[in-house]
Formats: structure tokens, sequence, C-alpha cells
């Protein structure tokens, strides 16, 4: 499969070369990942968006028929980009600053695009606060000009799911 993207710098010279990508170029990947306000990756697989709430038993005098549960925090499992293609190096270099521990927080978002209607956003969720603390890189083939990303995944603060 044939990139046909753009490569536009946005200024900034720490993250690499910014991509232009268009969702409507790969249409069997379907999950986005937008950094800072720029697509730099699609991926087949997106797994671990979860949110768990702890709570605390109490349990109140004189009331027998139950007990209460209170909310205490929410924790954030991290998510995994699985089968990714991107034309940027831009997910490696953030990755490479966490290994030297640099840990840069950025804002993601993951978007869904829709199979039947090219470019049409189906579902987007907004990362706040993430970092890459996992990598596993590609199988490579000499016939293929993209950057391949077996798996990425990402720690983070928490997600809200956008209004589509």
């Amino acid at each position: 499969m044939a990139v046909s993207a753009s490569a536009s710098t946005n200024g900034s010279n720490d993250t690499g070369n910014k991509t232009v990508l268009s969702p409507e170029v790969f249409l069997t990947n379907n999950f986005w990942v937008e950094i800072e306000g720029m697509l730099e990756a699609c991926f087949v697989e997106c797994s671990g968006m979860q949110a768990t709430t702890e709570y605390y038993e109490y349990k109140e005098g004189g009331l027998n028929s139950h007990t209460h549960k209170l909310p205490v925090r929410t924790s954030f499992a991290n998510i995994t980009l699985k089968r990714g293609l991107t034309t940027s190096d831009a997910l490696w270099k953030w990755y490479e600053g966490t290994v030297k521990g640099k840990v840069e927080r950025k804002n993601v978002s993951i978007i869904l695009y829709s199979r039947l209607k090219p470019g049409e956003v189906v579902q987007r969720w907004e990362i706040s606060r993430a970092y890459p603390v996992k990598w596993i890189g590609p199988n490579f083939n000499s016939r293929s000009s993209e950057f391949t990303i077996e798996s990425v995944e990402l720690a983070y603060d928490s997600f809200t799911k956008a209004a589509s």
C-alpha cells in the first residue's frame, strides 16, 4: 500500500518533520492518532481505553438493608494502538524522549473514521497528558516506504468522549 501524503513542517524541530495525512488514504485503518492537532499515524486496532472508579463501602449504623458505596478516585488503563502506519517519525521521537528520561506529556486525540463515508468522524476521544511507555517496532519490508509500528502504548491522566 502506497502512502500518498504530503509532508509539511510546522516550524517546530523538536518532533521531526510533521506530515499531513488524510484518512481517505487508508480505508482499512480506521483509528487515527492526532498529537497536538496533527494527524500522525493510523492504526488498525485500539484497546485498553478503560476507566475504573474505586469506591469505599460505608456501613451505616441502623441501616441493615444495604451498604453505601461512595466513589473515591478513578484510574485509567494504558491505551494500546496496534498495527500502525505513518510517514512521520514524530511518535518514535516522542517515545525516544521518554527513554532518555525527558517525558513530554501531550494531548492526544484518537479518532475513529467511517469506512462507509471516508473523512467522516464517527467518534473522537480526547486523551489528556499522554506519553508513550512502550514501543514495538515494525517487521521490515523492503517493498514498502512507510514507517510501520507494530504497537505503541500510551499512559495518560484521563480521557473524555468528544461529541461526534
